[in-house]
């Protein structure tokens, strides 16, 4: 029974994926066709010999520090927003506030980061300061969950006795409660910023600054060699950010 439900799903997914090309009028007949592929090579052997002439790499490195600066500010401002609504979605200001709360969240993250930067340049204009609202928005909604689900496993009993001998809210949380959910709330930020230094390379592509812009131009001008520096840089950018958070959660969340 279990091998015939079996085949009968393969045989589904399978007829899904014929169905799939069919409706989408995909033919890959064509990449192939007539000389396809040297123009595919063409364009490729172009990408071969990038430009490192000192006015490119000099751009470069200014938009690299753009993109930098805009992943790093927008998850600073989405790990303090979110854990701002993190503390009313895991239940600690009333049943209102955690609806409203896990609503407003569910909506920031549910909008993708470069609808947040097309709707953000049209109000904001072009530039790094759209795709930093764009990413800590997004951000934002995904850090307040994870922030949320990391308090409600926190036990309460220390904020509880600080609240009992006479302490505030306040410092019942910042004496009761952070000390315990640190560590969670360090190496979710550092994940996070990971994430949105890549998607920063690629805001650009709406206007948002950093070496996704510089891309998009230098695609649009048909400039293979200006592009490909920029691609590169985009990866030695991401190796470096990745190393460091990798460094930093060696230092502060494992040895916390």
């Amino acid at each position: 029974m279990n091998r015939t439900l079996n085949l009968l799903l393969v045989l589904a997914l399978l007829g899904a994926v014929v169905l799939s090309f069919v409706y989408l009028g995909i033919d890959l007949t064509r990449l192939v066709s007539g000389d396809s592929l040297s123009q595919m090579g063409r364009y490729a052997g172009n990408f071969l010999n990038p430009d490192f002439s000192a006015a490119h790499l000099q751009a470069i490195g200014k938009g690299a520090l753009e993109t930098l600066a805009m992943s790093a500010m927008g998850t600073l401002l989405a790990a303090l927003l979110g854990l701002l609504l993190a503390l009313p979605a895991a239940g600690r200001c009333g049943w209102f506030a955690l609806q409203g709360a896990r609503l407003l969240l569910n909506a920031l993250r549910a909008i993708p980061e470069l609808v947040w930067a097309a709707l953000v340049v049209l109000a904001a204009g072009l530039g790094p300061n759209a795709g930093t609202l764009a990413l800590a928005l997004h951000t934002s909604g995904v850090l307040g969950r994870l922030f949320a689900e990391a308090l409600e496993n926190i036990p309460r009993e220390p904020a509880d006795a600080i609240r009992l001998s006479g302490g505030g809210r306040l410092a019942a949380f910042c004496y009761g409660t952070l000390p315990g959910v640190w560590p969670q709330l360090m190496a979710y930020s550092l994940y996070r910023w990971e994430n949105n230094i890549r998607m920063a390379s690629v805001l650009g592509f709406v206007g948002a600054g950093g070496l996704g812009q510089m891309l998009y131009v230098s695609l649009s001008l048909f400039q293979e060699a200006q592009a490909a520096t920029v691609i590169l840089a985009m990866l030695v950018l991401v190796l470096a950010v990745d190393a460091l958070s990798g460094w930093a959660r060696q230092r502060w969340v494992n040895a916390g």
